[in-house]
């Protein structure tokens, strides 16, 4: 497995550039063809995928599998979805004039995803930049690279074009970081992961004024109200706090629990 340098993150980025022409002259229809047949052959190995999450990631089987499911499903959804990315039609002050909107794909999309759901986090951003006739570079988690390696193999297998899906695997992330998020040929970055590492790459994407998106930290109170069910409350408390040794983004970090004493200091106050 190859650990990807600065310019192996920028030939990654001008082959999705070089690509991006032809993927987005498809209707939505054709590509919606390739995410169902990638979709497919993942759902067809989906055992094995989940054995290797589990390898590389330490979860459960059968919590990897629910998790290949899950990824697997963004795929379905928006190779419907990219069919329904309808224009708008506005009105206009004359009637010599019409005003139409009409929706493109903004370019090559970058993406850094985190170890915790390395199949699902990955697939969550791909399917939807692919749907709507991007390209897309991704650097997945250096702890977690296989899933993301796997996934590629299927897409090529199931016949999407070169260039299209793109995966750099580095432990260099600030160096391959600067290139997904300042090369001149990226139009979008995607970034899950800690709020620290999100604003170091918010401010390089400003250098460009790339459009992103971003999922950071987390902030997940549980609160119990009088009238709630106690045991279902304490189930759903152990299976947020608990999931995926507590790494996932709604991971509950603190409890809130009325009682006749808590209602009396409100009252007070």
């Amino acid at each position: 497995m190859h650990n990807a340098q600065k310019n192996d993150a920028e030939t990654a980025v001008e082959a999705a550039a070089a690509a991006f022409p032809s993927w987005t002259k498809l209707t939505t229809y054709e590509r919606a063809e390739h995410l169902t047949a990638w979709a497919k052959l993942i759902t067809e190995h989906e055992q094995d995928l989940a054995r290797l999450l589990t390898l590389e990631q330490g979860k459960p089987v059968s919590e990897a599998l629910a998790e290949i499911r899950y990824g697997v499903s963004y795929l379905h959804w928006f190779s419907e979805e990219g069919k329904r990315s309808y224009g708008d039609v506005i009105p206009a002050l004359s009637n010599q004039q019409k005003i139409l909107v009409n929706k493109q794909a903004v370019g090559v999309v970058t993406s850094i995803t985190p170890w915790n759901f390395p199949n699902a986090m990955l697939l969550r951003k791909a399917s939807v930049a692919l749907a709507a006739g991007c390209t897309f570079v991704i650097k997945p988690a250096a702890d977690t690279p296989l899933s993301a390696l796997v996934l590629a193999h299927l897409a090529n297998v199931a016949g999407l074009p070169d260039g299209i899906f793109n995966v750099v695997v580095s432990t260099e992330s600030a160096e391959v970081g600067k290139v997904l998020t300042m090369h001149p040929k990226v139009n979008k970055f995607s970034f899950t992961g800690s709020t620290g590492v999100g604003k170091t790459l918010l401010a390089q994407c400003a250098e460009g004024v790339k459009k992103v998106s971003m999922e950071l930290g987390g902030n997940a109170p549980l609160i119990v109200f009088e009238s709630a069910d106690i045991d279902a409350a304490v189930n759903g408390l152990i299976s947020n706090k608990f999931k995926n040794a507590g790494q996932i983004c709604v991971a509950i970090n603190r409890v809130f629990v009325y009682t006749a004493t808590s209602q009396m200091s409100l009252l007070k106050k």
